[in-house]
């Protein structure tokens, strides 16, 4: 079995100036927009109590994407924010004027016309963009890496969008995106990788991740806690990561949660740029086989790099037997808490942290964390059984990674 690695974060500070990206009253923004549509209610933050007491923690949260707008997965509240921020600009609108009734209406559509919105995924923010586009009548299309699954590919497909599977990485199907985008009269890129010189729409998408930021932290405090003592994330090019930490250090200033952000080792590269401590960005490219598709991801967003450089508190490069484990925990937790349907990009955060709190040799990274007794930890679920086969494979049969 594959050891969990993982460093703590040594790199130098920047000048932290893409922490505003994540400011309060956008988030609010991004929330009061996804609000307005028919389908928004608040996924649930499930509260592992049972688990809590097994593993030595005061509290343990896991908030769960898998009933974000019937989608099964969070990264439609990127991608619908991003587009109503383009289509607010092109029309000299503030995006507070563009609610869900107004974006879908027949005098908007003649004002802005049709865009095509192109994007890159393993599925989740592809159906998301596919939906949104679906939803706002505009257009989309979408690009998939080598590998990516028939049923994923299906579900972009009935949400009306052109969808492929490519044979190539997914960072090479950003590429493809971007240029087909370039050479189509009003077409888009709606990606959340940032690069030199695209940045603005990979800044609205994190922003609308926000809203589960907001969400959790809200239902945190509902329940009693007046702060998580440590955050669980998940990254592929670190947007997500990227949200998550800008929100609770803007919540939370003066004393903020401590961040661990976790990647598939096949694609590590947050992980490989913190290891380095020079505070660059490190690239992994190839085919990046793991069963964390939706990680699957080896060029970081520059903005969310930014952020997670300055804030986070350690990097981890986990195999994908932690994925694995923290999907059947959740399925089958202990009597008295509730069942978690969690995917394998997922589970990760869940997977990793049992595993610290379980196995001896991941000790020094528990002390390290200062996870203790009087820990309170917030774990992401960021999609449910979006592969439904292979979830069965590992969770129903046990396949072993």
């Amino acid at each position: 079995m594959k050891d969990i690695l993982w460093v703590a974060n040594e790199m130098p500070k920047s000048d932290d100036r893409q922490l505003s990206v994540m400011a309060l009253d956008e988030i609010k923004k991004a929330r009061t927009f996804h609000e307005s549509f028919p389908q928004y209610k608040k996924t649930p933050l499930v509260k592992l109590e049972e688990m809590a007491n097994y593993l030595g923690l005061k509290e343990v949260y896991i908030k769960d994407e898998s009933y974000r707008f019937g989608l099964n997965a969070f990264k439609v509240l990127g991608g619908s924010f991003a587009m109503a921020k383009y289509i607010a600009k092109q029309t000299g609108k503030d995006v507070s004027e563009l609610p869900y009734n107004v974006l879908t209406s027949k005098e908007l559509r003649e004002e802005f016309g049709q865009a095509t919105f192109f994007t890159a995924t393993d599925g989740n923010h592809g159906r998301g963009v596919a939906w949104a586009a679906n939803k706002l009548g505009q257009k989309a299309v979408v690009f998939m890496p080598k590998g990516s699954t028939q049923t994923r590919l299906k579900n972009i497909q009935k949400e009306g969008a052109t969808a492929t599977i490519e044979e190539v990485n997914y960072d090479d199907c950003v590429r493809m995106a971007a240029k087909a985008a370039s050479e189509t009269p009003n077409g888009v890129v709606v990606q959340d990788t940032a690069w030199d010189g695209y940045e603005e729409i990979p800044a609205w998408i994190m922003q609308g991740y926000g809203t589960m930021a907001m969400e959790a932290n809200e239902q945190l405090e509902e329940a009693g806690c007046e702060r998580p003592t440590h955050v669980f994330v998940q990254a592929g090019v670190g947007s997500l990561a990227g949200a998550v930490t800008g929100y609770f250090v803007n919540r939370y200033p003066d004393n903020p949660p401590k961040i661990v952000v976790v990647e598939a080792e096949a694609a590590a590269c947050l992980y490989k740029g913190a290891a380095a401590k020079d505070g660059n960005l490190r690239i992994v490219d190839g085919d990046m086989v793991t069963i964390m598709a939706g990680l699957a991801c080896g060029e970081p967003n520059t903005i969310s790099w930014d952020i997670l450089k300055n804030h986070v508190d350690v990097f981890v490069s986990a195999p994908d037997w932690v994925a694995a484990k923290g999907m059947r925990m959740s399925a089958a937790p202990l009597k008295g808490d509730s069942s978690i349907v969690s995917g394998e990009s997922g589970a990760a955060p869940f997977g990793l942290l049992t595993s610290i709190m379980t196995m001896d040799k991941y000790k020094d990274l528990k002390e390290y964390l200062g996870l203790d007794k009087d820990s309170r930890v917030l774990c992401f679920s960021t999609e449910g059984d979006t592969d439904p086969d292979r979830y069965k494979e590992i969770v129903w049969e046990g396949k072993q990674y």
